[in-house]
């Protein structure tokens, strides 16, 4: 791994694409300023509908489109690696979309795509989440060789699942776009995020949305960058902002040295 500055952008995101884009490319814009070269955008940062199925209507065909347009020209603006938090990419029939992780390298040129593989179903009896009813889950992991490591992505529900993380052998930096709950995400966001990282010795980048949106739901933010001792770099409570921290070659390799922990498994 090479040390490299990366920033986890936080979103309230609203049910109109194009005021979603235009907050999105200003906070990519001041995390630039900040020197990150690797940016990581939340989930569902170009629409959060009124409804869930608003999502089906700004639905893009892999490859062409407003959003993956967008995601490009900005990787490619700034020479920066880009992950594009994840977009509602069309799936056979009419009825659900694939929830998909695009990572752009600094010349905008998409070179992985994630389809979330884990699908949020949620009912307390206050509030209700089912993801499945909108979308088709993904099924393969991604982790991409990139100049400065081994970059592994994962989006929000999937956190829950150890086994995704440790499927993908060793990776250096893990980037998390979601939009956890306030529920969900008080009680077990930073919790989750700091046991991936000590039991992968790896980075996580996680960025989220975080506040109460116009059509009432409430997000729980707290987006944050862990190093591989579990320890919170950075993190940005709630509303739009960003979470930014130097991810140091050095403190990987010594923590694994010490530590070797990923070599001594046995299953």
């Amino acid at each position: 791994m090479k040390s490299i500055n990366a920033a986890a952008i936080q979103m309230v995101s609203t049910p109109d694409v194009a005021e979603n884009l235009k907050t999105a490319a200003g906070l990519i814009d001041t995390a630039v300023a900040a020197g990150a070269k690797l940016v990581v955008l939340p989930e569902y940062f170009a629409i959060m509908g009124q409804k869930d199925t608003d999502k089906l209507a700004v639905a893009e065909a892999f490859g062409a489109g407003l959003i993956q347009d967008f995601l490009a020209a900005q990787a490619d603006r700034h020479g920066i690696w880009l992950v594009g938090g994840t977009v509602p990419l069309a799936a056979p029939g009419a009825r659900r979309v694939r929830n998909a992780s695009l990572v752009f390298d600094p010349a905008g040129v998409c070179v992985g795509r994630y389809d979330k593989i884990h699908l949020f179903g949620f009912d307390n009896g206050s509030e209700r989440y089912a993801e499945a009813d909108t979308i088709e889950a993904g099924e393969t992991p991604l982790v991409i060789d990139t100049p400065f490591g081994r970059l592994g992505i994962a989006v929000c529900y999937d956190l829950r699942f150890p086994e995704l993380f440790r499927h993908a052998g060793e990776v250096d930096i893990w980037v998390l776009p979601a939009a956890f709950t306030a529920t969900t995400g008080r009680a077990h966001w930073e919790t989750l995020l700091r046991a991936r990282a000590i039991e992968n010795q790896c980075f996580m980048v996680a960025s989220g949305q975080g506040g109460r949106h116009p059509t009432g739901r409430e997000t729980w933010g707290h987006s944050m960058v862990v190093d591989p001792w579990g320890q919170v770099l950075a993190c940005h409570e709630i509303g739009p902002g960003l979470a930014c921290a130097e991810l140091k070659a050095s403190q990987l390799d010594r923590v694994r040295k010490v530590l070797p922990a990923l070599a001594h498994r046995r299953f």
